[in-house]
């Protein structure tokens, strides 16, 4: 396949596919500090897309600019909604995207259920209506306690509904912070290395509870519905990366940008953009075979030296385009 064929065939698959997520031609400046350079980014829906780059390279600017919190300095972001209403440019943050950071934050004084609903309270109630109709609020409490026992449930947390955070463990605290934001049903769930304070037999907990996650979608997508959970997940280590993900996009400071005429350092792009092997709850972690794939995104991505050109590894939709993606865009 040249060149021109495969950006073809990659622009026709994405036309194809349910995409939730789109970053057009994003640049990201602190003053004259120049952080993201370019960056295009579609995310289909059911996807668990693992971001990584060197530290200081902008993998957390990205995410709050998805959030809403840091705007662009140039381009936009668009959020496409799967309940028909059309396509939204973010200009701010909304209950379309959740965000799930490295230090949760709970509320010490109510339980892990009461942690859960207390979103949708704030979403679907005021303070004059809990007052003046207690008993419509009564009902709606409930459903709310419902479904955030139903959350608890998913993220392996049914025997700690009615336990505070000082009674649960740092990685029972981070599932509730995941199960907090999937009860708003976001488009897309951002996670900003959310297992990185964690010890690594909990980490790997938590791992596996993604690739549970994710075989709801896979399941979902089978019988024609909608994958439920989208997510992109900034991590720094590249065997979660390639664990968890269907998808690795690597963003990087260190590109050939000389060759294309920038005089000075225009700030990170990606440079790496490939699919990743799929994983069941049955399968065993075998990081080997991965590594050949670690490796080439090691030298793409975090070395000083590579200069890559971010078109050489931009191979995702091109491969979806042959009919060689796995999982949900199979």
């Amino acid at each position: 396949m040249n060149s021109a064929t495969g950006t073809v065939g990659a622009a026709a698959a994405v036309q194809r596919h349910d995409i939730v997520l789109q970053c057009i031609n994003l640049h990201h400046r602190f003053g004259a500090k120049k952080v993201l350079h370019d960056i295009n980014l579609r995310i289909g829906r059911g996807q668990i897309v693992a971001l990584v780059g060197p530290s200081g390279c902008g993998k957390s600017t990205l995410l709050r600019a998805i959030v809403g919190t840091h705007p662009p300095s140039e381009g936009h972001i668009a959020m496409h909604s799967g309940n028909g209403s059309g396509v939204q440019v973010v200009r701010s943050p909304g209950r379309d995207r959740g965000m799930v950071y490295q230090r949760y934050s709970l509320f010490p004084f109510l339980t892990a259920q009461q942690n859960v609903a207390f979103g949708p309270m704030l979403d679907e109630t005021s303070i004059p209506f809990r007052t003046f109709r207690p008993f419509a609020w009564r009902q709606l409490r409930r459903r709310h306690l419902r479904a955030a026992e139903e959350m608890l449930v998913r993220v392996g947390l049914q025997d700690a509904l009615r336990k505070y955070p000082h009674e649960l463990s740092g990685g029972m605290c981070q599932r509730v912070a995941i199960a907090q934001a999937m009860i708003m049903r976001p488009e897309v769930m951002l996670m900003d290395e959310p297992f990185g304070a964690l010890d690594e037999a909990t980490r790997e907990d938590l791992q596996r509870m993604l690739l549970s996650l994710y075989g709801e979608n896979l399941k979902a997508k089978q019988a024609g519905e909608k994958p439920p959970y989208t997510m992109l997940l900034v991590t720094h280590e590249l065997n979660e990366a390639l664990y968890v993900g269907d998808r690795v996009v690597g963003l990087s400071q260190y590109w050939n940008w000389e060759d294309y005429g920038i005089r000075r350092p225009p700030g990170a792009t990606v440079v790496y953009d490939d699919t990743a092997p799929v994983h069941g709850l049955d399968q065993v972690r075998d990081f080997e075979r991965l590594r050949e794939q670690r490796e080439t995104i090691r030298r793409v991505v975090f070395d000083p030296e590579a200069r890559t050109d971010p078109a050489e590894h931009d191979l995702f939709w091109k491969k979806v385009a042959d009919g060689r993606a796995e999982g949900v865009l199979a």
